[in-house]
């Protein structure tokens, strides 16, 4: 669908002083640079938000007022929550994997469910709770990870389509998501239980997100982290503009929904909708 805009300089009279524009799926854009260091109540100089409108460009969202900083993942999902529970209708770009390849499955003999794979890995990574370190469960002082470990080697397609992303199970080694995606899930699992059906998480519930549906979407930031000038903003501020920037930009040009529906056979489909895409990969 199409939408006028009268064209530059134009009164709009005329149909031929207009140019059609894509509709844009979203009313506002929000993307947020991740981190899974110290526990959920830490501040953390690497958990950054940004957000747009249709009107208005990237800005940085500060943390609430209080003792911290920073923001905190706990802080980082309640703003979130508190945004998603109202319209505008919103896109989400978070900087961590939100599945596990295949492999995992396969080791662990899981049905190929996303659904049933949040409930399991929270079971066994309870990493949203107040004083728990990723590592606490990694090392064995709480809960039950040794029960679901994976292997560094592990890939999912869409980190081989990427060129550049590391495994969720790299740990350890300087620009892994693996902390940060261990720390994450826990987190879209409180989320996508307290709005079972307003949000889309893409691509589980599918490729193409109904209307009127918030959109929550793994990303990758270094695809277009070079695209915008710093202008002063350190690493983490610079990723989490270049993701806002790159949705609100991609909705406006009608190039979003392209890449939505990334190009894949059909096996490589079904792959995708257990391990997970990034948006933004071709």
């Amino acid at each position: 669908m199409y939408r006028k805009r009268p064209a530059s300089g134009q009164s709009g009279l005329g149909a031929s002083q207009y140019k059609l524009i894509p509709d844009m799926l979203f009313e506002r854009y929000v993307g947020i640079d991740y981190s899974g260091a110290e526990t959920p109540i830490s501040g953390l100089k690497g958990l950054r938000i940004y957000m747009a409108d249709r009107d208005t460009p990237p800005f940085e969202i500060t943390p609430p007022s209080g003792p911290r900083k920073y923001w905190t993942r706990r802080s980082v999902a309640e703003w979130l929550m508190e945004r998603l529970a109202k319209t505008p209708t919103t896109v989400v770009g978070i900087d961590h994997g939100f599945s596990f390849p295949l492999q995992y499955f396969e080791r662990h003999h899981l049905p190929l469910d996303w659904p049933f794979f949040l409930e399991d890995f929270h079971r066994h990574w309870p990493t949203d709770g107040d004083h728990v370190y990723v590592d606490f469960v990694r090392d064995g002082l709480c809960g039950f990870g040794a029960a679901r470990d994976g292997d560094r080697r592990w890939r999912r397609l869409t980190e081989m389509r990427s060129g550049g992303a590391k495994s969720v199970f790299h740990f350890d080694v300087q620009g892994t998501v693996a902390k940060s995606t261990h720390a994450g899930l826990s987190w879209l699992h409180r989320i996508r239980q307290q709005f079972p059906d307003r949000i889309h998480f893409w691509p589980f519930d599918g490729w193409q997100v109904p209307h009127g549906r918030h959109l929550l979407a793994e990303v990758y930031p270094a695809l277009w982290s070079e695209m915008y000038p710093r202008e002063g903003r350190n690493a983490h501020q610079r990723d989490a503009f270049a993701v806002t920037a790159w949705l609100r930009g991609a909705d406006s040009n009608g190039s979003l929904v392209k890449f939505m529906r990334p190009a894949l056979r059909p096996e490589e489909r079904k792959q995708a909708e257990i391990e997970g895409w990034i948006l933004g990969v071709g």
